[in-house]
């Protein structure tokens, strides 16, 4: 099956998705058994699920924009599961392995690539802080080992690592099994697997109102192309979880940030892993067209701008540049701001709500790439038994209630 990629992209821009007939956005019913809001790489896994593991094929995913619009089109496709806590570990371990056989269980190339995420050390507080998460890694059965700055130049030969440079390198942390894929090439497949089984895609169907019964259930949604009946909803809108929520009366303990991104002209291959470091705020690994990718911080103020302040992409080019210093004649392409929701205690949120019938996955801030197919996957699970993943019960609303928090921010080795 052969076509152009940049032709599905010009002719999605036009709101056609240009995939073969398969993968083209179907006809909204009146009535489906399960509604899942938003068309990225979550809320495509959790039809997928839905479908394969559940039985569940009357399902709608809605979204207003085209197929991986959104978070999943901008994102540095980052994959790893080296976090702190035990419920962390969990979600994000269960998110490699089915990253590890995705291209087979989709038979779709979702160029998913183990090529080792390095995270950098500059000072004795990181060396604390990397080898803590190597210890409790090594608890759960999690790869990530201890590296020199000589053995980190071994395995990464591009990184400057003497002591001349602002921040020295005095170690790092290497996941071996991390490493990155496709991010569009994810959402194809999923959604390829979901139309398959039977599961309806419908683009350019914006959702307006959320409807209840009398009894305060969902009933439906209004949407720009007429009203659909449903008693599930699933929403999964990365960046604007909390409009959508409102629509049933729920308020959401997020707040929405840019989260920048830029990638250079394509080069060949330079970069064999990918690298990153919490102190100076930047990360890079390169793309397989040959795009050095390369990741910043979270601007410091509420915004659903998808641009971002440009001082923090200044300020980590800068430090790109002293960390790697035979790319600062590169030139860079493009650069963009995805929204990212935050939680207070930066974990996502997956589960049940105080409405009947309505079910969230939200609030994963730098983590939403990573743990696409894991999130679907536990998702799935929620909304077809009406009760949490095992993995996932730690992840609900009700911990902001009890005091449970999840507290994961320093994991993400961006600034946030």
């Amino acid at each position: 099956m052969r076509f152009s990629f940049l032709n599905v992209a010009r002719q999605a821009l036009a709101g056609n998705s240009g995939w073969p007939e398969q993968w083209r956005s179907a006809e909204p019913k009146a009535a489906y058994d399960a509604i899942i809001i938003g068309a990225g790489g979550h809320g495509l896994a959790t039809a997928y699920y839905l479908a394969k593991e559940h039985g569940l094929t009357n399902i709608a995913v809605l979204e207003k924009g085209w197929l991986g619009g959104g978070n999943t089109g901008r994102n540095t496709t980052i994959i790893r599961s080296n976090y702190l806590w035990e419920e962390s570990e969990a979600i994000y371990e269960h998110a490699v392995k089915l990253w590890e056989g995705l291209s087979r269980e989709l038979n779709y190339n979702v160029m998913y690539s183990a090529r080792g995420v390095m995270m950098l050390a500059h000072n004795q507080h990181d060396v604390h802080s990397l080898k803590r998460h190597i210890h409790a890694n090594r608890l759960a059965g999690i790869d990530n080992e201890w590296l020199t700055p000589a053995e980190a130049n071994a395995f990464c030969q591009i990184l400057e690592t003497s002591e001349a440079i602002r921040y020295p390198i005095v170690g790092a942390a290497l996941q071996r099994r991390g490493g990155t894929a496709r991010h569009d090439a994810v959402a194809w497949g999923y959604a390829r697997g979901a139309s398959a089984r039977g599961v309806d895609i419908i683009q350019n169907c914006e959702v307006t109102a959320i409807r209840r019964d009398a009894g305060g259930a969902v009933s439906g949604v209004e949407t720009t192309r007429g009203a659909i009946a449903t008693k599930k909803i699933g929403v999964v809108a990365a960046g604007h979880t909390s409009v959508v929520m409102a629509m049933a009366d729920v308020r959401m303990p997020l707040e929405s940030y840019p989260l920048q991104a830029l990638v250079s002209e394509p080069v060949k291959p330079l970069m064999p892993c990918v690298v990153m470091s919490n102190t100076i705020h930047a990360y890079m690994s390169q793309s397989d067209k040959g795009e050095l990718v390369i990741g910043a911080g979270t601007d410091s103020y509420t915004s659903y701008s998808q641009t971002g302040g440009l001082h923090i992409a200044t300020h980590t080019l800068e430090a790109i540049c002293e960390l790697f210093p035979m790319v600062r004649r590169l030139r860079m392409l493009r650069n963009w701001g995805g929204i990212v929701d935050v939680t207070p205690d930066r974990s996502p949120i997956i589960g049940r709500t105080p409405v009947a019938g309505l079910f969230v996955n939200c609030g994963w801030g730098t983590g939403g790439f990573k743990a696409t197919p894991g999130s679907g996957h536990v998702f799935a699970h929620t909304l077809a038994t009406g009760e949490p993943h095992p993995i996932a019960a730690p992840f609900s609303l009700d911990r902001f209630r009890t005091g449970r928090l999840i507290d994961e921010a320093a994991a993400a080795a961006v600034a946030h």
